[in-house]
């Protein structure tokens, strides 16, 4: 019962912007993708339907290239201080793509969406969320930019190029972290507690994990992403 007192009383300082840094601790952890195939252990080497001249055209997912994951705690809200700058992002339009792919943010960020290229690019979103369109721009105009003031994911494309495409993550607080390409991550200063923590990928079911956070030193949370006994965001 105290823990519970202890942890509830933490989270309404968190709230206020006042989390005692003291009382913080760092979640670590490793995430990669497992297709079904891997998780049957089919051993479907000769390709088995797909060999099917109907299927030539059908992409298959490499999971293991799969990148772009997102580790964040989950169902807590704890916006930017009183006192302190609203935070910025940036997604560049560069080479005909969105640089980055998938950007995660505090809800209230304001993103710039700068165009590096020669040519013109549009930036716009049917989300409901975040809806919005940039219109035409190019290397040298002034760059535009969009408040993410919604919790969600915000789908971003490019109406003159068809596969440029990008998402803008907009999370509850600010203890998210985005995979490195060697699948490890680490989120830092979350105040002490228990919480769930969510792995993220925007094209495979998430999966949530409900750690408890010390006091300070390290806790670990390690995730599979695939078929079968996922949660759904």
């Amino acid at each position: 019962m105290r823990h519970a007192f202890f942890h509830l009383g933490l989270l309404a300082l968190v709230a206020l912007g006042f989390a005692p840094s003291a009382l913080a601790g760092t979640i670590v952890g490793h995430v990669r993708a497992r297709s079904a195939a891997d998780t049957e252990n089919s051993g479907d080497s000769a390709g088995g339907s797909y060999g099917s001249r109907r299927y030539k055209f059908l992409e298959r997912v490499d999971y293991s290239a799969l990148r772009d994951f997102v580790v964040y705690v989950d169902e807590v809200q704890a916006p930017t201080p009183a006192g302190e700058p609203p935070p910025r992002g940036t997604v560049t339009q560069r080479d005909g793509a969105f640089v980055p792919h998938i950007l995660p943010v505090l809800v209230g960020t304001t993103v710039d969406w700068p165009n590096a290229d020669d040519i013109f690019h549009n930036v716009f979103s049917m989300s409901e969320s975040t809806p919005f369109d940039l219109g035409l721009y190019k290397r040298g105009d002034k760059a535009k930019s969009v408040l993410f003031n919604k919790i969600g994911r915000v789908e971003v494309f490019c109406s003159i190029h068809t596969k440029m495409n990008c998402i803008v993550l907009v999370l509850p607080n600010p203890w998210f972290a985005h995979v490195g390409e060697n699948g490890r991550y680490t989120i830092s200063n979350v105040p002490a507690g228990t919480y769930k923590v969510r792995a993220w990928h925007e094209r495979l079911p998430s999966k949530i994990k409900t750690i408890t956070v010390p006091e300070n030193g390290e806790v670990s949370a390690d995730f599979v992403l695939g078929l079968g006994g996922a949660a759904q965001d």
